[in-house]
């Protein structure tokens, strides 16, 4: 059953979210990244809202081209061309692997080729900027809004097929979750893992393509137009296109990792991760990027220093703590973490089927000073990529106070399931590592 605190969020966010991504670009475009300003004028009647919406950009059919062609590039890449990454990389690892065990039992079979397209599409980027100039790098910003419209069409789009086809041509219909509740069914999923075909997995592609890999693109397009506008790329810019960059070529390196976390083991996929994959994280996870196109920043060299610094060392804890947490899965505890035996607390669960199972829950390390000290590092590098842009607009800072709240509502969920799975098992290993995310804090 649907809580009335769930449904009444699920209503908010499916109301407000496609606005709240509008304000923050129109923001950007219309008022110099101010989200104060569009307000204060509606207030004060200055202006009113067909003023402010008469000036924003239309679909276009140059930008409609675009994301058709770009989505189009992305899927052959996906389904078509089999990963030759891990034939050559040593400890990457790509080609065909298992995901997670399903709730109705089945494992399904993914092709990891997300770094080769990733690296396949920025060949042809760079390439094009240098040499064949068929387009302007600053293409992206240049199409900004009326690409918003074309990935909004998207987003809403493939949620509303993957409801229809979880209802009537499911993949595995035992794999299928109905609430009776027609939004809380659109926003959170129907399906487990809707695909079509043997290799077309909804979840994995919008999760990882084409927003992620379009990230880096969209940070590129902007430090080529501060270049445009200003003659040169700031520090500032610079710092975000690197430690962002970092990010997603971590995400791509560790894509077969990823088939065991939260978003493919346990979310359908719904509203919540198509519209949010498709709009949400290509707009609001590249505001530093945008507000530095409007305000240019150049960073004192100690400031510069210290932010890459900051960035580098959330990374380093966030790759390192789920490195912990995989070697000590994949070995059962027979390992060494920080250079002696890792402790943990032996505990059981039931599966729905009533068999009884084992599990180990790990102390040491990183996991023995919070329970999710990988969200803390993670904290740690969205903290540094708004510290480029300054302190004078609240516009970049969006996106740690997103990450904050995000994260910890991840806590909270994986928590609760893990105090219905474990038990009072659970309730040992939080008394053993009492806190979240901040050692001595939380």
């Amino acid at each position: 059953e649907v809580d009335w605190f769930s449904l009444a969020s699920i209503l908010f966010l499916l109301m407000f979210a496609p606005l709240i991504v509008y304000y923050f670009i129109m923001s950007c475009d219309q008022y110099q990244c101010s989200l104060t300003d569009p307000l204060m004028d509606l207030l004060t009647g200055s202006k009113h809202l067909s003023d402010i919406w008469n000036k924003t950009p239309a679909l276009t059919y140059r930008a409609a081209g675009i994301y058709t062609l770009w989505v189009a590039f992305q899927v052959v890449l996906y389904v078509f061309i089999p990963d030759f990454c891990h034939k050559f990389l040593p400890g990457y690892v790509g080609g065909v692997q298992e995901g997670a065990v399903t709730p109705a039992g089945v494992v399904n079979k993914y092709e990891i080729n997300g770094l080769q397209a990733w690296i396949i599409t920025h060949v042809l980027w760079f390439a094009n900027a240098y040499y064949f100039h068929w387009f302007s790098p600053t293409i992206i910003f240049d199409n900004w809004i009326p690409l918003l419209w074309c990935a909004n069409i998207l987003g809403y789009a493939v949620s509303t097929f993957a409801m229809i086809k979880g209802y009537f041509f499911p993949t595995n219909a035992k794999d299928c979750k109905f609430t009776g509740n027609f939004f809380y069914d659109y926003m959170m999923g129907i399906e487990f893992n809707p695909r079509i075909g043997k290799w077309f997995d909804f979840k994995l592609f919008f999760n990882g393509r084409p927003g992620i890999v379009a990230w880096t693109l969209i940070n590129l397009s902007y430090a080529a137009k501060q270049q445009e506008l200003y003659g040169q790329v700031t520090n500032s810019m610079i710092l975000v296109n690197v430690l962002q960059g970092i990010y997603v070529l971590d995400f791509f390196w560790n894509e077969a990792w990823y088939l065991k976390t939260i978003d493919i083991c346990h979310d359908h996929f719904g509203w919540y991760l198509g519209w949010g994959d498709c709009v949400w994280l290509p707009y609001l996870y590249t505001l530093q990027g945008l507000y530095l196109v409007y305000h240019p920043v150049q960073l004192c060299t100690a400031n510069a220093v210290g932010i890459l610094i900051l960035g580098l060392l959330g990374y380093y804890i966030f790759r390192m703590t789920n490195h912990q947490k995989d070697l000590f899965r994949r070995t059962n505890g027979n390992c060494k973490i920080w250079g002696k035996k890792p402790e943990y607390i032996e505990c059981s669960y039931m599966s729905v089927d009533g068999t009884k199972h084992y599990s180990k829950l790990m102390t040491s390390g990183f996991w023995g000073w919070a329970r999710h000290f990988n969200y803390t590092g993670d904290l740690m590098g969205s903290l540094a990529y708004c510290l480029t842009c300054g302190f004078e607009h609240i516009l970049p800072y969006f996106y740690i106070v997103y990450m904050t709240i995000l994260l910890t509502h991840r806590c909270l969920r994986d928590e609760h399931r893990c105090l219905g799975k474990y038990g009072k098992d659970w309730k040992r290993y939080t008394a053993a590592v009492p806190y979240r995310l901040l050692p001595g804090i939380f």
